[in-house]
């Protein structure tokens, strides 16, 4: 069976984390360290701290901002449930807007439009690794309107004196807009290194800072590195030197670091990774190529003049598809041993958003493009054989339940 998108384990990888293992840090160490610099050099933000997850990154980000209860954070519809549950756990409200027409992306209108006094930040979501109108988004919150609304909490907010605007990007590390990399489009970027994302610590993430020359980026990293280790002011490394034992723990922290068994997959997986973005923009072509060529299928947009795609996600659309349609194909497609996926069901339509009184009814174009979305596999050692292989089932699916 073709599976839908397993991680890059190979020799070197092994390599890296035998040595690891064997240099006796297993914890946050020199790798991680080096892991945080060389994303910071890749992206050409200002600093990284890494983590263990997005969401705990995201998560102790919103508690350092100040984001609490009275807060709204406007997101998509279309968004893995995380992007809405660190908002929650922070005591904020999700406010949930519609994407755009032509992409998976946040509508920048309906931002503009669910904006109120109350409005603290905005989580951006680079679905399927293209990014979103961060040029827009920027310059909205820099309004002079909308900023005499933005009330800030706290000495932070009052620094920036707007509303954040944060970018997920899960999916789009390696990603380019106007000539810059995904971490530096906006104030923060959130990435996930979970297994199946194009570049792997097997779980973990980082937090990319950007934020306007005011704020001190080494000290924002200090604070960040005492916050995700329970609050202690000194992590094991520096615990080491001759002497350093005696620490403070200067708030109830969170325990979200990364460690360097994990960081020394991420090294390898970045040494290489343009390699990686350009099998995967080849499979793109492949796909593209074949289904450009089918009255039915609708191709994703995955490059523009001022966006490149990390090509995360193939996500193609079957025309004039409802849901249940959809599900058919998709079994259709497992049945001749090629896996798929849906990218997402949307927020609205789970049961833990429904119960707070979303409706998918208010998210038409999110509703739209989910009912006819099927992502095929896409990864750096899906041959081109096996590309034929998709296409095929995916072909033979369509026609058996469309047309027969």
């Amino acid at each position: 069976m073709i599976p839908f998108s397993p991680p890059r384990i190979d020799q070197k990888v092994i390599d890296e984390v035998t040595e690891a293992l064997k240099s006796g840090w297993i914890t946050t160490g020199p790798r991680t360290k080096r892991f945080e610099k060389e994303i910071t050099a890749y992206c050409g933000c200002k600093t990284t701290v890494a983590v263990n997850s997005w969401t705990m990154g995201m998560q102790v980000f919103l508690n350092w901002w100040g984001i609490q209860e009275g807060d709204e954070v406007i997101l998509p519809a279309y968004t893995y449930c995380a992007s809405a549950n660190v908002i929650i756990h922070a005591g904020a409200k999700p406010v949930m807007v519609d994407i755009n027409n032509e992409d998976f992306n946040i509508s920048v209108k309906a931002i503009k439009e669910a904006i109120t006094p109350k409005t603290k930040a905005i989580i951006a979501v680079d679905l399927a690794g293209f990014p979103c109108d961060y040029e827009q988004i920027n310059a909205l919150v820099k309004d002079p309107e909308i900023k005499s609304m933005f009330k800030a909490n706290n000495d932070l907010q009052n620094k920036l004196g707007r509303i954040i605007v944060i970018a997920d990007a899960a999916h789009s590390f390696g990603a380019e807009y106007h000539g810059k990399r995904s971490g530096a489009f906006t104030d923060i970027t959130s990435f996930s290194f979970h297994a199946v994302k194009n570049l792997t610590t097997a779980e973990g993430g980082a937090i990319c800072f950007d934020l306007p020359e005011a704020f001190d980026h080494d000290e924002i990293y200090k604070e960040f590195c005492t916050k995700i280790l329970h609050g202690q002011n000194k992590d094991a490394l520096a615990k080491t030197q001759k002497g350093n034992w005696r620490y403070d723990v200067e708030e109830p922290g969170f325990k979200c670091n990364m460690t360097d068994i994990q960081a020394a997959i991420g090294l390898v997986e970045l040494e290489r990774y343009q390699e990686n973005l350009d099998r995967r923009e080849t499979i793109f072509d492949i796909y593209d190529k074949a289904f450009a060529k089918e009255g039915w299928a609708m191709l994703p947009l995955h490059t523009s003049l001022d966006k490149k795609s990390s090509y995360h996600l193939y996500q193609l659309r079957i025309r004039n598809c409802d849901e249940s349609t959809r599900d058919r194909i998709i079994q259709e497609i497992f049945e001749q041993d090629v896996s798929v996926n849906v990218h997402f069901i949307p927020l609205p339509c789970l049961t833990a958003y429904k119960k707070r009184g979303y409706n998918i009814n208010d998210y038409p174009e999110t509703w739209n493009k989910y009912s006819s979305e099927i992502s095929l596999p896409v990864y750096f050692d899906l041959s081109n054989e096996q590309v034929k292989m998709v296409i095929e089932a995916v072909n033979k699916a369509v026609q058996k339940v469309l047309y027969s």
